[in-house]
């Protein structure tokens, strides 16, 4: 929806996330103040805390953290439709009736919706019922003189209830399953980097590294002050041992978690039970599918999972300072309202300096690298971003300090050899790559071609090979392995490596293209013209697959269709293979104006480029400007000294001119060449 109606504009994208956190926020105040308290201050008090709190900002920020939100709004309507389908009235024999089915109804339907955009947002039944038997019920349970009757008796007061739990669980079950079937019938794999701890074959490891994630992310919610976008790879050391001191913060959580919970359950009619359940709830149930306690998870701690969770803290927190405004004096209670509005002033201003990192993707990345330093994950992004940057330096030295800090990272090896200028050095980064992951396809693709580079057919064919077996959807490996064999005349092999390739691949562009390429080399232009369109259709501004039509029509001496391709890949990209052609095009049909302005053009552009400055020249002198095409190739010679064609063209000029002193006696006196009359050779995508 947010494409279609405004393409893919950044600025949209973060205002609906902004928009459905605003209304999230609203949302809260209004369930609050109908479920939790009584007055509706402490209600805007809990939504204004959660509307600014830090923690947020990877939601709100990241088009990821969307799914988080959105699951956020459906799980309060949901709770609050399940609020609203359940009695009201005081009925002094039995557990509240259902109101209304179409409520309820209506919250199962929010509750799946919920868990289709988010899986913790299954987690709002078990809240719904929680609620509806510690609240809406424990409203009757003094009514009914349980110690006098017999159990057969309270078991049917209770049958309103137990109705709504069954309907509920059988719902859960039926969306479990079915959410279990559409993910193949399996849970997600995921690697030793993206969660360390559930990896550890030490089972005291795992228990207290993940205990003591919980309280990190208690942390988190308390005193947001160091955040990042990614905690895996060396964020939190795993804890080996008791005496950790880490094991401390565990404790600490554990207590005050017991002492709510102990609370709740002897706390039946004293004030302040109700807040305190529900901010339990609302801040234990939306993580649990997060703690490793039913499945592996694939993150160490995501400051956009704590968003559902961060409801109850912000409950929590504004209930005490509830309770304390209320023990305190006149000078106390001024003192809490200051000190909130304070955390409100200090949450509201890390939220909008943690926003700044998430402008740009060097930000964010940059951020990451100086938060967490020794995080081997956010080197690894930065030098991504710095190799895509063609900042080859910086993301050699960022790429060597993910191996200092993690020296299995394949990915990093293999990105290094792709930087490495030393040939050796990359099939040694190449190798040592594999031999952690020798399933790595990339790195098997790039050994590959690096081989085929150093005429190591045979190996280089064997790597590619396996690269496609590891990974069949790798578009690249096909046409690498296509031209190789290609190359060697097999031309039945490489025509069934590229059929295989775009049934495994349809979308894949560049292998349309190339597939094109190898059908004129072996003599079917006329089938290649459609791979070439497919490319187009694929991808509109695949100017390569336009060069390739514009060349195929000129060696079929279509010119008019030829000018035609060349005219939108030049609208594309100024590039000198897409300028060169062109040019040719129009010099060897006698358009030289259109050449000469061309050719102006991309000498502007591309001033350093000896064949384009030659070419310009040569066109002045067709066009009887010699004094500018002398001036130039005097200038080409002299910055190029070993440039023949130059000094050709100097002396077809004085011939020319008739001034034959000046024709240098070292080079032969010849007619201009013609270097625009280029072979039709088609460009395949690397």
């Amino acid at each position: 929806m947010n494409v279609y109606l405004w393409g893919l504009d950044p600025f949209y994208f973060h205002m609906v996330n902004v928009v459905l956190h605003c209304l999230v926020s609203a949302l809260l105040c209004y369930v609050c103040s109908r479920t939790v308290f009584e007055d509706l201050r402490p209600s805007l008090g809990t939504a204004l805390l959660f509307a600014v709190h830090p923690v947020h900002t990877e939601a709100v920020a990241g088009i990821v953290g969307r799914a988080d939100v959105l699951a956020c709004l459906l799980f309060l309507l949901a709770f609050l439709s399940y609020v609203r389908s359940v009695e009201t009235e005081v009925v002094a024999d039995h557990f509240p009736g259902t109101r209304s089915p179409l409520l309820l109804l209506l919250s199962l339907l929010l509750g799946t919706c919920a868990m289709l955009v988010k899986e913790t947002g299954i987690t709002v039944f078990g809240v719904c019922l929680v609620y509806d038997l510690q609240v809406l019920c424990r409203r009757r349970m003094n009514r009914l003189p349980s110690l006098e009757r017999p159990v057969k008796d309270l078991w049917a007061a209770a049958i309103p209830f137990l109705r709504r739990a069954a309907l509920v669980s059988c719902h859960v079950m039926v969306v479990l399953g079915f959410r279990v079937h559409i993910m193949g019938g399996s849970m997600p794999l995921f690697s030793e980097q993206d969660n360390p701890a559930s990896f550890s074959p030490y089972i005291l490891t795992r228990f207290l590294t993940f205990s003591y994630i919980l309280a990190f992310n208690a942390c988190l919610l308390l005193a947001p002050i160091t955040m990042c976008y990614d905690w895996q790879v060396g964020s939190i050391p795993l804890l080996h041992s008791l005496w950790d001191r880490r094991n401390l913060e565990t404790l600490v959580l554990l207590v005050v978690l017991l002492s709510l919970g102990l609370h709740c359950l002897v706390a039946r009619k004293r004030t302040g039970h109700r807040e305190v359940l529900v901010g339990l709830l609302f801040l234990v149930f939306p993580f649990i599918p997060a703690s490793n306690l039913f499945f592996r998870v694939g993150f160490v701690v995501a400051e956009r999972v704590l968003y559902m969770p961060s409801m109850g803290f912000c409950i929590l927190c504004v209930y005490g300072m509830k309770v304390l405004y209320s023990r305190s004096g006149p000078r106390g209670s001024s003192a809490i309202i200051f000190i909130f509005f304070l955390l409100l002033l200090l949450f509201s201003w890390k939220s909008m300096s943690q926003s700044e990192c998430w402008r740009s993707r060097e930000a964010l990345f940059r951020s990451g690298v100086q938060t967490l330093p020794h995080n081997a994950k956010v080197h690894y992004n930065y030098a991504n971003f710095l190799k895509d940057q063609n900042r080859k330096e910086e993301a050699i030295n960022h790429y060597k300090t993910v191996l200092s800090l993690y020296k299995q990272h394949s990915s990093a090896l293999n990105n290094l050899g792709t930087l490495t200028t030393n040939a050796t050095a990359a099939e040694e980064y190449y190798r040592k790559a594999l031999a952690i992951s020798p399933q790595h396809s990339r790195a098997l693709f790039n050994l590959g071609n690096l081989l085929r580079t150093q005429g190591r057919n045979e190996e280089a064919e064997l790597r590619l090979k396996e690269s496609i077996l590891y990974g069949p959807y790798f578009a690249d490996a096909y046409s690498s392995l296509g031209s190789l064999l290609a190359d060697q005349k097999r031309q039945q092999e490489a025509e069934e490596v590229y059929v295989t390739g775009i049934k495994n691949c349809p979308d894949s562009s560049d292998l349309q293209n190339n597939y094109g390429v190898f059908l004129v080399d072996f003599g079917a232009p006329q089938k290649a013209v459609s791979h070439y369109l497919l490319a187009l259709q694929l991808r509109p501004n695949h100017h390569v697959a336009m060069l390739n039509l514009g060349r195929l029509y000129r060696s079929l001496n279509q010119n008019r269709e030829a000018e035609k391709w060349y005219k939108k890949a030049l609208q594309i990209s100024r590039d000198i293979d897409v300028i060169t052609p062109l040019g040719a095009l129009y010099y060897n049909t006698g358009k030289h104006d259109e050449a000469l302005r061309l050719y102006k053009e991309a000498v502007g552009l591309h001033p350093e480029n000896v064949q384009i400055c030659l070419s310009l020249a040569q066109v002045q002198a067709v066009m009887g400007q010699s004094n500018e095409a002398e001036t130039l190739a005097h200038r080409i010679a002299a910055e190029t000294p070993d440039c023949i064609e130059c000094y050709r063209l100097l002396s077809a000029i004085y011939s020319k001119q008739e001034k034959y002193t000046k024709v240098n006696i070292n080079q032969d006196s010849q007619p201009v060449p013609q270097p625009h009359t280029q072979p039709t050779i088609s460009l395949r995508i690397p």
